[in-house]
């Protein structure tokens, strides 16, 4: 009983205490809260707006200017070829019917014409073979066959630009992005001290040639595979109707 009384006794003997520090604590903290609050309605929060032109030049010339080259090459190619393989994509249905008739009645003459009024790769080796016609199957067809290793090379010329620069934007943009880091230790080392505007030029040149390199690469990676894929279905398109023309020119034998 006496335990219990002692107990009760030193609680309320020690709450004001408790309930002192609780209130101080709480008061402290409504004040800091209210100079946070002070401090960030005082202050004005400025918006900085930098063009896309101002920011790309921060990178340097020195590294932005090969990209820029890069990714003008990347474009053009990409261009170029797509209107290319178009074209070469570009094939009237009824082509093999009319050549087939031609073919059957005897008729190279027009079969050719109709191969060059074609203007296509598919159409040029045709008319190579329609040219080797009278001789062995086997010389036709190595005939057809060496004008379509021509053909694809065509279609492939200038991918491996855009391949070349797939994989050295990113490389040119690491490259920015060391001398930008060795700017900001020069700049460190002659300030003596870590500030951020100090450091904020390398570092702004660092990251911004690493972007600008990743994009460029990634864009004509992008468009190398696309082309490499359109290139692979004209040959395989091509490489069907060599075959089918063997096989017109081995009915009249049948």
């Amino acid at each position: 009983m006496n335990f219990s009384v002692q107990f009760i006794d030193t609680i309320f003997r020690f709450s004001p205490m408790w309930t002192s520090l609780i209130l101080q604590s709480l008061t402290t903290g409504a004040e800091a809260a209210e100079t946070v609050s002070d401090i960030v309605q005082s202050d004005t929060i400025q918006r900085v707006d930098v063009s896309i032109l101002d920011l790309l030049l921060e990178g340097g010339l020195w590294i932005m200017t090969p990209l820029a080259v890069m990714s003008i090459i990347a474009i053009y190619v990409f261009v170029e070829r797509t209107l290319a393989i178009r074209k070469a994509e570009r094939v009237t249905p009824d082509f093999m019917d009319k050549l087939r008739d031609y073919i059957g009645q005897g008729s190279f003459e027009s079969a050719r014409n109709l191969c060059q009024k074609s203007d296509t790769p598919m159409a040029r080796m045709l008319d190579k073979g329609i040219s080797r016609i009278g001789k062995d199957l086997k010389d036709i067809s190595v005939s057809i066959e060496n004008i379509g290793k021509l053909e694809i090379y065509n279609l492939e010329k200038n991918l491996s630009s855009l391949a070349t620069v797939a994989g050295a934007a990113p490389m040119v943009g690491f490259l920015g992005t060391v001398i930008g880091m060795v700017n900001v230790f020069l700049d460190m080392e002659q300030a003596g001290t870590v500030r951020v505007e100090d450091i904020s030029s390398g570092t702004k040149q660092a990251m911004i040639t690493t972007i600008v390199g990743l994009i460029v690469g990634i864009i004509a990676y992008m468009a190398y595979n696309n082309l490499v894929s359109k290139v692979s279905k004209v040959v395989h398109n091509m490489e069907a109707t060599s075959i089918e023309f063997i096989d017109i020119l081995e009915e009249p034998a049948a």
